[in-house]
């Protein structure tokens, strides 16, 4: 496989027909190897557009949802980042490039070992992979500027809303299946928050996070 006309692809096929058009965004996806962070039984995956699998049955977001996700959150260098999910580390080496600092967290300990030699190797010096549930973010650490669900949840818990910045911003994919919508929600004010729908898509489920009831008493 040719590596580089593989990322080319990617690139010019999936991910910038899909309205991924932000130039910053397209050249990040060009230097940060996505090979490096697939496991290796799953190299050949590193550039299709499909969710590639990893260790306790998560996966990696297809490259054109990662895309598109980071477009819409416009990080800036500035900005403390928190993200859910650490997976691989691919997307959080994408956040540490644009980032002041990126803190992300994932409940699988393999996840999280895996997250950490992967953005190690790649020399991402400003990103922080810690184990923990990531459904009650890191109250003793915000506000965050940015706050990153990588995965889908029935509803985004009020506790991660409370640790935005006013003026800060939080996309999760919402829903279930077969209807799933990746969301941004801001923070306006100390106590009024904004919503706006960004696309349709499924992810998988994120752990750790409460499915609502089927049934009602």
């Amino acid at each position: 496989m040719n590596i580089e006309q593989a990322r080319f692809n990617m690139i010019e096929q999936q991910i910038r027909p899909w309205d991924v058009l932000d130039p910053g965004v397209l050249s990040l996806l060009a230097v940060v190897k996505r090979e490096d962070f697939v496991p290796a039984a799953y190299r050949a995956l590193a550039f299709v557009d499909t969710e590639v699998p990893l260790p306790a049955g998560q996966s990696m977001l297809a490259p054109k949802v990662e895309a598109r996700l980071l477009q819409h959150l416009a990080v800036h260098k500035h900005e403390r980042v928190l993200e859910v999910g650490a997976g691989s580390g691919y997307m959080a080496a994408l956040l540490g490039h644009k980032a002041q600092q990126v803190t992300t967290l994932d409940i699988v300990p393999e996840l999280v070992a895996f997250a950490r030699a992967n953005l190690q190797r790649s020399g991402t010096m400003n990103v922080n992979v810690r184990e923990a549930d990531g459904s009650r973010g890191l109250p003793e650490e915000g506000p965050f500027d940015v706050i990153l669900l990588s995965g889908s949840v029935p509803e985004v818990p009020p506790a991660l809303l409370a640790q935005l910045k006013v003026g800060g911003r939080l996309a999760a994919i919402v829903g279930q299946l077969p209807i799933m919508r990746a969301m941004l929600f801001t923070r306006a004010t100390e106590h009024d928050f904004g919503s706006v729908a960004l696309f349709d898509t499924v992810a998988p489920r994120l752990s750790g996070f409460d499915e609502p009831s089927r049934f009602k008493f």
